[in-house]
């Protein structure tokens, strides 16, 4: 059994280190007040036995709860108060350096939480850990500096989540859609260079590279992208190649018929998208932005964005190529070929592309192998999203998310009467802790309602805390966003406060745990036909409280299905520390993403996506459903199947399958989730028992996008806990 001290590192749980501090405060009492050894001996072993049922790695100052709490139920009540002062007294010595020690514990690589914090960056490398260091300093002065206290405390105790805030004392913003059309057709800015209108396809994907990069050093969330975009520059390709092709043509005594010409001339222009699309694939992959990763970008594949039938042509010969190279995937340092992380990957599933006699429909099969062998694409359905994604013109909208699963609101340019989607951002996300709330009220309904409020209105102070660190911002803090056209073409030295009202830009109430809440107050599942109703409520209770504060703040709040990563774990332990182990509500290592069905809930997939759907349109801020399926490359009937089901019934949603390789054996498949000596979860090639993480090469889908390993041990066990939906 292993406990995380104050720096963050791991250490082997040793009962005589309780002991000796017992015996310690016991000293410096009166003989009177005095516990006996058997007492010592005793308190300890059973705070030992709470630590074993608590099956994680329990904090030092956890610890030290469950040794006052001991003391206490032995009646020292003495001994306890001087127990409980020098702790103080230690906290307050500590209190001064406890962020150089968390510093110089990431260095050496022993801080296990942030080591864990992020499972697409890797803590040894340097990059990596300077934006770590650069987090915690940051922590430390939005603590200490920029946020009320009683934020700070509700953050600390999971009560809320204040998401980012290694990045809130910089003026950054969240996720946003990159107006890319504007920047390739209009020109933009790259660290001070002048970048003109690309004169070809393979430019064109060049130049977007260099943007996603640049964007995802600006701001810390995810970004997305449309390949219509770059549709435009197939034709410009096209032409120039046309003229080539005529030249030679002319030059060898221009026997070449026509057709002749025109099918060379399609073979070079594939020739160059092929070449186009693997600079995105590689240069993503392979760029490292300031914050020490690969750029968090989503690729937008919508055939019902092109203007005209020959720009949705040389649309769908992109998307081809794009699903054609990631199911290859990308060669690992072992040069096997392996599931990347990025580009994020959405195919929106439309009248053209979803029947077997529609026109498109090959790249609809093409992406369901695509699927099931690299897990992306995500599918979006334009018709669920035009039912929901009305705007104040009576019209309904189909558009990528933010990154994984964060969408903005309808909105219509008061300028243009036009609808505006891209250029478009979030200010930034406070998650609320739903369990907290139903467990803080006891099942009481009428208490409930009452603490679910006053944790709103938390919230609420707090998103205004992340609204007001972005006014007064200039435009000088990050030109590629908001002079040169990624987000909008302001004057050097204005503020990008007009942004930041009136629907332009989007803040996110995210929230968690929806089945544990429901559970916790009516000792059912909200998939119960009798919970349904009450889960549904709250979700509505949500969307009256953001519709209230934009209302009185002219900022467009909306709910938002929070990708838990890191957090999963945090609110479980802050959970277990207020509540104790409440069977079915607190005995895991993890709380539920948003309102999905509890992952060890017998459903299938197509149950599972109908059931969900009615929650998605109660969470217009973002949310993602998945179903878990086992490898179904040699099943692409049934993957077909579920995206149809997609189509008619949910907004967006995901299969998430398996895609392993052991470097040490060559096994390709599932690597497992095993528990070492001391209880803690490894992963484990079950082919040659090879347990070094950096010599596998592991992907799963944990909150709506792919993560590569790094998890951490809430994570870790809701991955080993899912049930197949298929």
């Amino acid at each position: 059994m292993k406990i995380i001290k104050r720096n963050g590192s791991e250490a082997i749980f040793d009962i005589t280190k309780i002991i000796v501090a017992i015996h310690k405060a016991n000293n410096s009492v009166q003989e009177a007040d005095r516990l006996t050894a058997a007492q010592i001996h005793t308190a300890a072993a059973n705070v030992e036995e709470t630590c074993q049922r608590m099956n994680r790695a329990m904090s030092v100052e956890e610890i030290q709860d469950l040794v006052e709490d001991q003391i206490m139920a032995l009646g020292a009540f003495n001994l306890a108060r001087k127990y409980i002062t020098y702790r103080y007294i230690r906290a307050m010595v500590r209190q001064s350096n406890t962020t150089d020690e968390q510093i110089l514990a990431l260095i050496e690589c022993n801080n296990e939480e942030v080591k864990q914090e992020n499972s697409n960056k890797n803590p040894t490398v340097n990059s990596v850990q300077r934006d770590y260091m650069a987090g915690e300093v940051s922590k430390d002065i939005t603590r200490r500096v920029l946020l009320p206290q009683d934020v700070v405390e509700a953050h600390d105790s999971g009560i809320i989540h204040f998401h980012d805030a290694d990045y809130f004392a910089q003026h950054m913003h969240n996720c946003d859609l990159v107006n890319l059309e504007d920047m390739l057709q209009n020109g933009t800015v790259i660290s001070g260079t002048m970048i003109d209108k690309p004169h070809s396809f393979s430019t064109a994907c060049n130049i977007a590279t260099q943007i996603i990069a640049q964007v995802a050093s600006s701001q810390y969330g995810g970004q997305s992208i449309s390949l219509t975009h770059l549709a435009p520059f197939v034709q410009v390709s096209r032409e120039r190649i046309r003229k080539q092709v005529a030249a030679e043509a002319e030059n060898f005594g221009g026997f070449a018929s026509p057709e002749s010409i025109e099918r060379t001339v399609e073979d070079r222009l594939r020739e160059e998208i092929r070449r186009g699309v693997q600079t995105i694939q590689y240069q993503v992959v392979t760029l490292m932005t300031t914050n020490g990763q690969a750029p968090f970008i989503t690729v937008f594949m919508y055939l019902g964005e092109a203007r005209n039938e020959q720009e949705k042509k040389d649309l769908a010969l992109i998307i081809e190529e794009v699903l054609l190279q990631r199911i290859n995937g990308v060669k690992n340092e072992a040069g096997v070929w392996i599931t990347p992380a990025f580009p994020k990957l959405i195919y929106v599933l439309e009248e053209q592309n979803i029947h077997e006699d529609s026109p498109y429909y090959y790249l609809t099969r093409l992406s369901a192998k695509c699927t099931a062998k690299r897990m992306v694409p995500d599918y979006i359905s334009e018709k669920k999203m035009l039912e929901y994604k009305v705007d104040k013109n009576g019209e309904g909208h189909c558009y990528t998310c933010m990154g994984c699963r964060s969408f903005l609101t309808p909105y219509v340019d008061p300028e243009t009467g036009a609808p505006k989607y891209y250029g478009r951002f979030n200010q930034g996300v406070v998650t609320i802790n739903l369990p907290d709330v139903a467990l803080s009220s006891g099942g009481d309904f009428d208490k409930f309602w009452k603490i679910f409020d006053e944790r709103l209105d938390l919230c609420y102070r707090a998103l205004m805390c992340r609204h007001n660190r972005l006014k007064g911002t200039l435009s000088d803090a990050a030109p590629i966003l908001w002079q040169y056209g990624a987000l909008a073409r302001l004057e050097k030295g204005e503020t990008i406060d007009k942004l930041l009202y009136g629907g332009y830009s989007t803040i996110s109430l995210g929230y968690a745990g929806l089945y544990e809440c429901v559970k916790a107050m009516t000792g059912k599942s909200h998939t119960d036909a009798s919970a349904t109703p009450f889960a549904l409520q709250i979700m509505q209770h949500m969307n009256d409280a953001c519709a209230k504060w934009k209302k009185k703040e002219n900022i467009d709040f909306s709910l938002y299905g929070t990708p838990l990563e890191s957090t999963t774990y945090k609110f479980a332990k802050c959970l277990q520390k207020r509540f104790g182990i409440v069977p079915g509500i607190t005995d895991k290592t993890y709380i539920t993403n948003s309102y999905h069905i509890h992952v060890t809930e017998d459903v299938d997939a197509f149950t599972k996506l109908s059931f969900e759907s009615q929650f998605q349109k109660l969470s217009p801020g973002g949310a993602i459903s998945y179903v878990e399926v086992p490898d179904m490359q040699n099943n692409l009937e049934a993957v077909l199947e579920v995206m149809k089901f997609i189509y008619d019934h949910i907004m967006y949603a995901e299969l998430n399958t398996k895609s392993d390789f052991c470097q040490c054996c060559g096994y390709n498949g599932e690597i497992l989730i095993v528990e070492d000596d001391d209880g803690k979860l490894i992963w484990e090639c079950p082919n040659c028992r090879n347990r070094d993480q950096s010599k596998m090469n592991v992907a799963r889908r944990t909150c709506g996008y792919i993560g590569t390993q790094y998890w951490n041990q809430g994570r870790t066990q809701e991955i080993k806990d899912r049930v197949l939906h298929l």
